[in-house]
């Protein structure tokens, strides 16, 4: 056999050995000893013939100002009284250009699939439908049936619709388990891609548990199976034909795919999905604390051997922890026996808990760890008391209102208000306000510049401060202007100042 034959047949030989491991029947075979497959099934077109009929193109309507509609043209700015006032009125009039054109509508589509035939409830993701005055699902019989919406969460991106068949059968796909996806396994994507319904697409697990900074909750598996504009809301099948994920966002410069697709776990969706068509909106547990990382310094400070967990920077007032349970300067490491690898891991597990379920929580305090017993509240609740109806919350994960605490972690420090209980135990003077350092981490920033518990701050960069919240507020807003250390002004428990200078990195 010449080279160039060789060459022939390992090419034919590795091609054949990867579609008999595409649907796990054998391996790859080696380049050095080239052998045909002689088994296992040409293709994955029994899967997808299986699951196409239960995978559908939403179609959506909205109606805005004609101003607003792609293609508008705007209208000029003249000069008041200008001859030329009365022609560009009736000329951009007639094409939307002005604030009171003819409203327009826009469409979009996007993909969603099946999980109950009976009840016609169909899933998709909440950017597809966000907004729209009609729901059309196409199903890929040619059947078209309007949808209502039954609910929506925009911290996942997901949405849930229904149907009525009114006669028409309709096929169900099922959630399956993506915890026990691992890299390397095959998957297959089915969607609508630039409006080209029953697309089907076959690729691999590429990662797990990407964070792309898109919500709260991120925990995205990303894949190689080319995901486009128009597969939103579609699932991602494992080899059993089992939703393990919702595809949902892809990297790409162009528009298209390059081989970096993302899709939401299904242990995280098919949660929200349930809460959705059992309340039409979310209820997810809520401990009351704001969260930072664990670097190694904060971890060396805090007398730990290794930097894990989400570190409590405050807790919020009025929260399920406002009681001391847990503390500012605590590190949260296991929650519900589940390991707290890292500061965006609690959110998430703590938004999956029941409200009101009772739940152990480890944390490492002043170098020690115990366990505390922790009743949930509810998310929703407290995310109104951030709105301002009640006071104020936050997870720490990522919603945009900054919450009053009780009780927070600083540069060391632990900061609290200071109040009547306050200063009979540390002894403070009356005339003396600020913010009160209840504790100082051994070694850290704080302890290296003496300071001590029972002294207050009362200026940070020449800025009073008067909460917990005040002195969270301004040190992060130093990091954000590039500094390095905070100059903050002390009162000892009789009131003489001091200027101490606490390094930020």
């Amino acid at each position: 056999m010449t080279s160039d034959s060789f060459l022939r047949a390992a090419r034919r030989t590795f091609f054949a050995g990867a579609t008999a491991f595409a649907v796990g029947i054998v391996a790859v075979p080696s380049f050095v000893t080239p052998t045909i497959a002689s088994d296992g099934p040409p293709s994955v077109a029994d899967l997808a013939e299986r699951l196409l009929g239960a995978v559908v193109n939403i179609s959506t309507s909205q109606t805005v100002k004609g101003s607003e509609g792609p293609g508008a043209v705007p209208m000029p700015q003249l000069p008041e009284g200008s001859p030329f006032q009365d022609f560009f009125d009736d000329f951009f009039k007639n094409r939307g250009g002005d604030k009171g054109g003819a409203a327009q509508k826009v469409q979009s589509l996007g993909s969603g699939f099946v999980i109950d035939a009976e009840q016609g409830i169909v899933v998709t993701n909440n950017h597809v439908i966000a907004d729209a005055d009609d729901i059309e699902v196409n199903f890929s019989d040619g059947v078209t049936l309007k949808a209502t919406l039954v609910g929506t969460d925009t911290k996942t991106d997901v949405a849930v619709l229904k149907v009525d068949p009114k006669g028409h059968k309709l096929t169900a796909v099922k959630f399956g388990d993506s915890t026990k996806m691992r890299v390397g396994d095959w998957v297959m994507a089915i969607g609508n891609p630039f409006g080209l319904g029953g697309t089907v697409t076959v690729g691999i697990v590429s990662a797990r548990n990407r964070d792309i900074n898109s919500g709260p909750y991120d925990d995205f598996i990303q894949t190689d199976a080319a995901i486009n504009r128009g597969n939103s809301g579609g699932p991602l099948f494992n080899d059993q034909g089992e939703v393990i994920g919702i595809n949902t966002a892809i990297i790409s410069p162009s528009g298209g795919s390059i081989g970096i697709g993302f899709s939401i776990p299904s242990q995280l969706a098919a949660g929200v999905v349930d809460q959705l068509r059992q309340y039409g909106e979310t209820r997810r547990g809520w401990l009351g604390v704001r969260i930072q990382p664990v670097t190694a310094d904060i971890a060396e400070s805090l007398g730990m051997a290794t930097a894990k967990g989400a570190l409590v920077a405050g807790v919020i007032k009025g929260g399920p922890v406002d009681n001391g349970t847990v503390q500012a300067g605590d590190v949260i490491i296991k929650f519900d026996g589940k390991d707290i690898h890292e500061m965006r891991d609690l959110p998430r597990v703590v938004a999956e808990s029941p409200v009101g379920k009772a739940v152990d929580v480890v944390i490492v305090r002043k170098g020690v760890e115990q366990t505390v017993k922790v009743t949930l509240g509810r998310l929703e609740d407290g995310e109104k008391l951030a709105s301002g109806e009640n006071g104020g919350t936050d997870q720490g994960n990522g919603d945009k209102a900054a919450p009053p605490v009780s009780t927070a972690s600083v540069l060391g420090m632990t900061v609290g208000e200071l109040n009547d209980q306050t200063r009979q135990k540390f002894g403070i003077a009356a005339d003396v306000s600020g913010v009160v350092i209840t504790d100082v981490a051994k070694d850290s920033a704080a302890a290296e510049r003496g300071i001590q518990p029972g002294e207050v701050i009362t200026e940070i960069a020449q800025e009073s401060v008067g909460t917990p919240k005040d002195v969270m507020d301004r040190i992060g807003a130093l990091k954000e202007q590039g500094r390095k250390n905070a100059l903050l002004m002390l009162a000892s428990k009789t009131g003489e100042l001091r200027f101490v200078t606490i390094r930020m990195d």
